[in-house]
């Protein structure tokens, strides 16, 4: 589920676009590490992912750096399918190792990652999930190439986009699938068979594409050269400094313990921006990831809103970087003017330069705010403002001022996702823009409930356990249940 701005005539589409209009930072990184002697090792969280991870090993081998070891963590517990035996047939008939991990109870994504960042020994940790294939063979380099441009980048990702029908059905001619495979003929079992499905299908990857455009192409790219960073990494797939990512969770467990709100990628990453290290997306490297049908929708969009609720409150420094950054210009403003006279020329002799270099520490975080929290909180009062805005003129009867509000935003939208879409695509981009427009607008609608019921759980209930903390307890329950019987 992606994080895009649901009003595009909104303060963070306003900074997107100015960042577009900038374009990236000129200086010329040098680096004072090798990227390719880097280590790198990948974990694949595996969850009920028995009909995807073939293709996500066959993408895996297919890649131009080899990781040196590549771990499964089955974290199924009690619903656990036959991923991880598929997954061991695979690494036998292609002779790669494998190393396995099968949990009696399911812990969480979040616990997978910190376990193997503690661990592993190498320099980069490369999370892949189970329904994610890469379909650009030199994602894994180019992640690994970027994260090494700067010691303030702490991970690397690539476009997340919808794997079709089409495209399982090419990745199952390569020879490492058809090593698998042997004499067997394969039959896609995701494969909608009634053009009801095909039709649900193509609702769900058509909004997620639309989407994906609108966060990745545009905010992203704008944020990319405006603050250096993004708001949310898509985790799915992403490269991280495991060295970073082992402080982090040094830093957090012993205050959050293994409940990282609702979406643990995002809470990893407004922690490491906390500490002044960025958050990057490339866009010239693709995964596909297999997403579940349009009715799923509404729940995943539940979830984010509350996880961005929860990253919000945990990491409010960030959001009030517009607010102490000018304190400290003014600061510094006062200073300068203090010592007007005195010689302050000063000359940069550093050695090592890095694009968007700022300090670390969560202290300066305190006292001068970063440049990301900037566009997350505008981020912030998209989500809240515009949802709320629609059932305030709803109530009211101003239904002109309502379709006259959504009629702007929807043309807008439309015409930023055609003109990435570029020559060949956008004819389909309007379509799916056309198409996902009311589902779009339905999840939008879905946010002020979300919120009043954080609200209501925070601050009323005053309970604090997390999505992930309360799908695993319902794992238990289950097999409790099945204990019983």
């Amino acid at each position: 589920m992606a994080i895009a701005p649901w009003f595009v005539c909104g303060p963070a589409a306003l900074l997107a676009a100015l960042g577009h209009r900038r374009g990236p930072d000129p200086t010329v990184p040098t680096p004072a590490e090798d990227w390719r002697t880097a280590v790198v090792d990948v974990v694949i969280p595996v969850r009920r992912d028995q009909h995807t991870i073939i293709h996500c090993l066959t993408s895996l081998l297919g890649q131009t750096r080899q990781p040196r070891r590549v771990m499964l963590v089955d974290d199924g517990g009690i619903a656990r399918d036959h991923a991880i035996q598929l997954a061991r047939e695979f690494a036998r008939a292609n002779g790669i190792q494998l190393q396995v991990v099968m949990r009696t109870w399911s812990v969480g994504k979040a616990v997978t990652i910190k376990r193997q960042a503690r661990g592993f020994d190498g320099d980069v940790l490369f999370v892949l999930d189970g329904n994610t294939v890469l379909a650009s063979a030199d994602y894994i380099e180019r992640c690994v190439r970027e994260l090494y441009q700067g010691v303030g980048i702490a991970s690397a990702c690539g476009t997340v986009e919808p794997l079709r029908p089409a495209q399982r059905q090419a990745m199952s001619t390569r020879p490492p699938f058809q090593r698998w495979l042997g004499d067997d003929a394969w039959r896609d079992p995701l494969a909608a068979g009634d053009p009801l499905h095909r039709a649900w299908r193509w609702l769900g990857d058509g909004y997620r594409a639309h989407v994906a455009r609108l966060q990745q192409g545009f905010l992203d790219c704008g944020l990319m050269c405006q603050c250096g960073g993004i708001t949310a990494p898509s985790g799915e797939a992403i490269a991280y400094r495991r060295r970073y990512l082992k402080d982090m969770f040094d830093r957090y467990e012993p205050v959050r313990g293994d409940d990282l709100t609702a979406v643990e990628d995002l809470f990893i990453a407004r922690a490491l921006a906390t500490e002044g290290y960025r958050n990057i997306r490339l866009a010239d490297v693709v995964a596909r990831v297999q997403y579940p049908e349009w009715q799923h929708l509404p729940r995943q969009a539940w979830r984010w809103t509350t996880a961005l609720l929860q990253n919000d409150m945990y990491f409010d420094p960030l959001l009030r970087t517009p607010l102490v950054a000018t304190r400290h210009r003014l600061r510094q403003w006062w200073r300068r003017r203090r010592r007007r006279g005195r010689s302050t020329a000063a000359t940069d002799q550093r050695r090592v330069r890095e694009a968007y270099r700022q300090p670390f520490g969560e202290r300066v975080t305190l006292q001068q705010g970063r440049p990301i929290g900037t566009g997350m909180l505008l981020l912030a009062l998209e989500r809240i403002g515009y949802p709320v805005t629609l059932v305030v003129l709803a109530l009211a009867g101003a239904w002109g001022a309502l379709a006259a509000m959504a009629g702007v935003e929807v043309a807008l939208t439309l015409a930023i996702t055609v003109q990435l879409a570029g020559p060949g695509h956008r004819r389909a981009a309007l379509l799916q823009g056309l198409a996902a427009t009311p589902l779009r607008y339905a999840l939008i609608l879905l946010d002020p409930p979300a919120m009043l019921w954080f609200a209501g759980r925070l601050w009323l209930a005053r309970k604090h356990r997390w999505y992930a903390q309360r799908e695993n307890d319902g794992d238990r329950r289950a097999a409790a249940r099945a204990l019983r019987r």
